[in-house]
């Protein structure tokens, strides 16, 4: 598991990262971990997000919890609802969408405890717009901002703030290995800023939700774009 100790508030806070080893989750960790927070990022030895074995023993290894949750890790496989198999569904609901609730549901009673606490879920552009062969990743995205709307409502008296961060295009190592520069050139032209996002962006916004900067927005859902889904 890894630790990042911060300097800035001597480790006063911490911050679960899941699928923080690489794109938005790495960047995310990285700006954390710069602004003070202690940041735990655990590797899939530690905390294996297909296994509620693995959850729950990862939760009762960390029984002190956390002052934030970061909901990033994810898996996207892309097929046409005919061409998806039982497998494939399972392990995008699983990883996706319940295993956020299994740890939320494990961790946030010492966020109440505390009455203090920040949760940001990722989402994606696929839960406010659509396209073909994203009907199982899709679902779990709307399934991920329906437990932003109700955990803000549930928490919010207990000062635990929940919101949701939707990126869209982002030019991750991934991105940039499933796509060839002609491919990433016509992604870019349906974008109205024209270019995808880096993942420091999209990381800077999960940052002033999940810090304690932020102090009144909860329930919301934070779309990260350049403007992609208002055509």
């Amino acid at each position: 598991m890894v630790f990042i100790k911060g300097m800035h508030f001597s480790s006063m806070y911490s911050v679960l990262i899941t699928g923080g080893s690489k794109g938005i989750g790495k960047a995310s960790a990285e700006v954390f971990d710069n602004e003070g927070y202690e940041v735990c990022t655990p590797k899939r030895s530690e905390l294996d997000l297909t296994s509620r074995e693995s959850i729950f023993s990862f939760i009762k290894d960390n029984s002190d919890g956390f002052d934030v949750i970061v909901n990033n890790a994810g898996v996207n496989s892309i097929n046409l609802i005919e061409g998806v198999s039982t497998s494939e569904m399972e392990e995008t609901l699983m990883v996706n969408l319940i295993a956020p609730i299994l740890l939320v549901k494990g961790f946030v009673p010492m966020m109440k405890l505390k009455r203090t606490g920040r949760i940001v879920n990722i989402g994606s552009i696929w839960n406010v717009v659509s396209k073909p062969g994203r009907s199982i990743y899709s679902s779990t995205k709307h399934g991920v901002h329906g437990l932003t709307t109700t955990w803000a409502l549930e928490l919010s008296k207990y000062n635990v703030l929940v919101n949701t961060v939707s990126p869209g295009f982002t030019l991750t190592d991934l991105t940039k290995k499933n796509n060839t520069q002609s491919e990433l050139k016509k992604i870019e032209e349906k974008i109205p800023i024209g270019r995808l996002a880096l993942p420091e962006e999209i990381a800077k916004i999960i940052f002033m939700l999940g810090s304690y900067s932020n102090t009144y927005i909860t329930g919301q859902n934070i779309v990260v774009d350049g403007g992609y889904s208002i055509q």
